[in-house]
């Protein structure tokens, strides 16, 4: 028989920060799909061929504190 969602909420309220987070990721995890390996391969050959680009001098950077400002800005707008 199915317990009541409030139920489940009330038992789960009593878990530790640290066991309801990781419920959490549990949970969220269930929701995506299996990774595709075809966008998986092609991400990590888009992060090699930026690193080269950078490494040659072709591809300028920006400082962590840089990029995150930019970032928080254009969430701004």
């Amino acid at each position: 028989m199915a317990r009541d969602i409030r139920q489940i909420e009330k038992e789960l309220s009593m878990l530790s920060q640290k066991e309801r987070a990781s419920l959490a990721r549990t949970l969220i995890d269930s929701l995506d799909d299996a990774p595709d390996e075809g966008v998986l391969s092609a991400w990590v050959e888009e992060a090699h061929n930026r690193y080269s680009a950078y490494k040659r001098g072709e591809m300028p950077s920006e400082s962590f504190d840089e990029a995150f400002s930019k970032a928080r800005d254009s969430l701004r707008e």
